[in-house]
């Protein structure tokens, strides 16, 4: 019988606390063991109730959570959700805590956000990340170097019309940027989900625009797609493929959830098996669930190639392990060699 996840929930406000106490206790496998108002406090906590997963508020007083972050990371390395609020900063500063070990993001409650849906995905979050190493991640992240950029041929990205699609969940922030950096000036259009909060897209297209030589931006509706441009879907939205003649574009709208996603990656995916067929290259990553596994399996069957990555280089291998299972995917290949192995299905 499988013991209950132990989670410590550190947040400064008493409101937050009492919450996610009550309704993560209402979760099947989650007990919550305590809870603290500042990293002073959680420190304390995590030496005496040895939590599995601890859930971190960016804007804290007497230490931020970054500061705190950085300093679980190197002494006691564990699952780390951070939870923050819906403001760019918030962003910002979220996506400094991934890049510095954090293993997941979701937004505090608020008034389009309700604290139902809210629970159901943190809970989900808390067991993806409690079977993650983290220890053994950073050494590997310390060990793996840069990918140096792909050279694709000027004749085929100016004499094809490709769309690369891209679905990732848990651990997706560092992988994309991987495929990402590692991609030519002139590569296909690319169209990305990412399961994130709003706010915290805008400014991980930022980021990933300021680190690779191809051009990074948050989509908006309408967006045409161009070789050498990713378009990152936004959250709160799902994208979608469309085609108008020889151009390709997005659509950027609401709709329920999939999955308990919105952006989902089975609905992008999905877009681009009806509009890009043939044309298409589709890439899973790491992530929990099981979202894009069903989408990537309408794109092989509509003429694309498909490449999942591999267990080994996954921080969770949930969505990879659900398009490999359904028969969706045509290669699997290491974080380092997924660029390579999409240019080269491109290139055929």
């Amino acid at each position: 019988m499988e013991t209950d996840i132990k989670v410590l929930i550190v947040d400064d406000s008493a409101v937050v606390r009492r919450v996610f106490s009550n309704e993560l206790s209402r979760e099947r496998g989650i007990k919550i063991i305590g809870t603290a108002p500042d990293p002073y406090v959680a420190r304390d906590k995590i030496v005496k109730l040895k939590p599995d997963v601890i859930t971190l508020d960016i804007e804290m007083p007497r230490m931020d959570g970054i500061t705190f972050l950085k300093k679980l990371m190197k002494y006691y390395p564990l699952p780390v959700i951070i939870v923050s609020s819906l403001t760019p900063k918030g962003g910002k500063m979220a996506l400094e805590a991934l890049a510095g070990g954090a293993l997941e993001v979701i937004s505090k409650p608020s008034a389009a956000y309700s604290v139902g849906d809210m629970s159901v995905q943190l809970a989900d979050k808390i067991r993806a990340v409690a079977r993650v190493n983290v220890k053994e991640r950073l050494n590997s992240v310390h060990r793996s170097h840069p990918v140096k950029p792909v050279t694709l041929s000027r004749a085929l990205t100016a004499s094809t019309n490709k769309i690369i699609a891209i679905g990732a969940s848990t651990g997706g922030t560092e992988a994309i940027k991987t495929v990402l950096t590692g991609m030519p000036p002139n590569s296909p259009g690319i169209v990305i989900v990412q399961h994130m909060p709003a706010n915290f897209t805008t400014s991980f297209a930022e980021r990933l625009d300021s680190l690779s030589q191809v051009t990074v931006k948050e989509a908006h509706d309408g967006d045409s797609i161009s070789n050498g441009q990713a378009l990152l879907a936004p959250g709160n939205f799902h994208m979608l493929l469309k085609r108008s003649g020889a151009r390709y574009y997005v659509q950027v709208k609401k709709g329920p959830l999939v999955h308990h996603q919105r952006p989902a990656a089975d609905v992008l995916f999905r877009s681009v098996a009806n509009y890009a067929g043939a044309n298409a290259v589709g890439i899973i990553l790491t992530g929990m669930g099981s979202d894009g596994a069903a989408g990537l399996l309408e794109m092989k069957e509509a003429g694309a190639r498909t490449v999942a990555q591999d267990e080994k280089s996954c921080v969770v291998f949930g969505m990879p392990k659900e398009a490999i299972k359904l028969g969706a995917v045509d290669k699997v290949a290491s974080l380092g060699d997924i660029t390579k192995t999409a240019l080269k299905m491109i290139g055929n």
